[in-house]
Parts: C-alpha cells; sequence; structure tokens
C-alpha cells in the first residue's frame, strides 16, 4: 500500500508544472490529480459502494467524495481546482457539510494540498485543522515522498478501518483543551484549587493571594507571551548581530503571531521543543519572539531558533555541520543558504519520530553556547 502512495506521488510530481500552467479546473484536477491518489489509498472511485461522488448532504449542498465503510460515509472529500486557494469559505463549507453528517474527518483540497479536519471539534473551523499536507516538492517543507505518503496514508481505507485519524487526533486535541484548561487554572485558579495547593503544601500561613501569583509565575515559565523585538522579513540571523539590541521595538510580536492559522499537530510539536528548550536551564534560558522565529537565549547568547511553518517546525542551532556524526536526513547544512534563524545547522521536525534526534541538536547547541566565551 505505501509503496502505490509514494509511486502515485512521485507519477503526479512529474506533471505538476505542466498543469500549474494549464490553470486546470477542478474536473481535470479530480480526474488526474484526486482520483489517482484516492485509488493509490485504497478507495475505488469507480465503485459508488466504496466512494460515493456527488454526495448530497442534509442541507442541500454536494461534496465531491464521500468514502465509505461498511456502506456508511467516513470520510468527505472537498475538491477545488489545481490552482485555487483553499480559503476559509471552503474551509468552513466542507467542515460544515461535514459536521451536519455527523461524519468526524473531511479533507480539502485542490489536487495538490490535502487539508485535514475533525469537523466535531468545538472551535472555529479553521481551528479544526488537525494537519496538511503537500504533494508538491517546493512546498513540502523538506518531507521525504516516504513522509508525505504516511501523511496522506492516514486517510487510506485501511488506516480509517483502523481508527488512525480518530486516534491522532483524539491525543492532539485532547492535549491542546487540557493545556487551554490548565492555563485558565493556573491564571484564575478557582478557590477550591487554591484550598487544594494550601492543603497539599501543609502551610496555613500562605495566603490565597500568593498562591494565585506563585501559580501565574509557574506557568508564565512555560507559556510567556511577552512581546518583543523586531526582527526583519527574510533575513538571516548572523553571529555578528544576533547579541544587539534591536533598532526598534514593536508590541505585536507573542507566541500567537507564530502559532495562529497553523495545524494543531505542528503546535503540538512546538510545545514539545519550546517545553525542552526552556527546561535545559529554567532560570538563565529566555524565549524572545520575534518576527519570523522565536528565539531561544542562555544569558544574551541564542543557542536556538524556531520558525514554525503549516508543515512543521525548522530549527537553527549553532552547531558545524561537518562536525556532526551521520546526521539523519532532515538535518543539513545551512552556513551558505539564508534563513530566518541563528546558526549553521538546520533541522526539520515534521513529525514525533523527529523529537528525539532535534533534542539532542539542541542540547549540543546549547551547551557550546554556555562553554563559549562572554562576548565583550
Amino acid at each position: 500500500m505505501m509503496s502505490d502512495v509514494q509511486n502515485c506521488i512521485e507519477d503526479l510530481q512529474k506533471k505538476l508544472e505542466k498543469y500549474k500552467k494549464e490553470k486546470l479546473g477542478e474536473t481535470a484536477t479530480r480526474t488526474i490529480f484526486i482520483d489517482p491518489l484516492l485509488q493509490s489509498l485504497g478507495w475505488d472511485v469507480t465503485n459508488p459502494e466504496d466512494v460515493q461522488l456527488e454526495y448530497s448532504t442534509v442541507g442541500g449542498g454536494f461534496v465531491d467524495y464521500a468514502p465509505k465503510l461498511n456502506r456508511e460515509p467516513v470520510l468527505l472529500i472537498e475538491a477545488k481546482g489545481l490552482n485555487d486557494s483553499l480559503n476559509d469559505k471552503a474551509i468552513s463549507q466542507v467542515v460544515a457539510y461535514a459536521a451536519s453528517e455527523g461524519i468526524e474527518w473531511c479533507v480539502l483540497t485542490n489536487g495538490i494540498d490535502y487539508k485535514v479536519y475533525k469537523s466535531t471539534e468545538n472551535v472555529k473551523a479553521p481551528d479544526k485543522l488537525l494537519y496538511e499536507v503537500s504533494i508538491d516538492p517546493k512546498d513540502a517543507g523538506q518531507r521525504t515522498i516516504k513522509e508525505v505518503a504516511e501523511l496522506l496514508n492516514r486517510f487510506s481505507k485501511e488506516a480509517m478501518l483502523d481508527e488512525v485519524l480518530d486516534e491522532h487526533g483524539e491525543l492532539v486535541f485532547t492535549t491542546a483543551k487540557i493545556r487551554k484548561a490548565v492555563d485558565v487554572l493556573f491564571n484564575d485558579p478557582p478557590s477550591n484549587l487554591i484550598k487544594m495547593i494550601r492543603k497539599i503544601a501543609n502551610d496555613e500561613k500562605i495566603k490565597p493571594q500568593q498562591i494565585k501569583d506563585a501559580l501565574k509565575r509557574l506557568w508564565a515559565q512555560t507559556t510567556d507571551e511577552a512581546p518583543d523585538e523586531v526582527e526583519p522579513n527574510n533575513t538571516r540571523d548572523t553571529d555578528k548581530n544576533e547579541d544587539r539590541e534591536p533598532k526598534k521595538k514593536i508590541t505585536g510580536y507573542n507566541e500567537n503571531t507564530h502559532t495562529d492559522g497553523i495545524p494543531q499537530e505542528v503546535v503540538e510539536l512546538y510545545r514539545v521543543i519550546d517545553k525542552f528548550c526552556r527546561e535545559l536551564d529554567s532560570v538563565n534560558v529566555q524565549r524572545k519572539f520575534q518576527a519570523k522565529s522565536i528565539n531561544y537565549l542562555s544569558g544574551k547568547k541564542i543557542f536556538c531558533s524556531v520558525h514554525i511553518t503549516k508543515g512543521g517546525l525548522r530549527i537553527w542551532l549553532k552547531l558545524i555541520y561537518s562536525r556532526l556524526n551521520n546526521p539523519p536526513a532532515n538535518v543539513r547544512d545551512v552556513s551558505n543558504v539564508g534563513h530566518y534563524g541563528t546558526g549553521d545547522v538546520e533541522v526539520s521536525v515534521n513529525n514525533q519520530e523527529h523529537l528525539k534526534a532535534a533534542k539532542l541538536y539542541i542540547r549540543n547547541s546549547f551547551d557550546n553556547t554556555i562553554k563559549s566565551p562572554s562576548e565583550k
């Protein structure tokens, strides 16, 4: 199955440049790009018992594809033309169709980009986005064809039978919900939580306001959203200017600047890296939000820069690529390549498997930074 998907992606990539110029409409996009991919994923688009085309919804709308298991739709897929943007209107439409039908998952695609939404989440339509993936090698965020295939395979017939999307979506969205709930508890703790903390601390002298203040301080250590200095767009931080005082300050950059509109799966990858960086030294590590990157500093020296994209994370570290021992494919030398952050080694983090290597290299960069002489 996976080899079929990979072969299909390779074939579609060969056609991409030609058909992009021709500005394919929806019907041609479906025939040339979407139908073959769905076939490779185990969905027989020629069999109405497997995939119902032009599926009629309760509200009178129609969705292009409704893959079925046991003759019941388990997924809705809405198609657009090859060069069409997948805008908020299209997102809201397909998500609303799926929700009205009681169908958990829906996909919006233009034959290149595939956006996967969980329709039943109690948030705005764009925030229901679990992940997105592109078959265009220029937009894939350095993902290999195998990685692209694995993401698309999550809504294959076999994966839907195994409830892969259900399990993964529950994990990602539940984590996000709990984080938001904890944020409320720490910033505005109810009286029963304060009483519980006093009891566990076994110190009746601690005043409720002191507990509130302490909870806010503790939570701020992991969710600090203080604005920071501007970083010029499309420029690279260099070792020469990384510790200079900014020429101009702006009060608009915070964590939301980097996470708004990002698939929830990628946000959770960022949370893991963010926590890891700050726990390297909870006292001295600071986080600075800039226009295109989030920088982590030990004292005044940057040891890690993170850029969040819709496909994953790009992490830049102060390491020398030639000194790395058998670096994996998601690690590359960018000493002669323009990039937003500080450091000559870039680590791509597109999935959970990439996190282990990323943490190793981040720790090495941190250790190198704190051991290096202080700049005058």
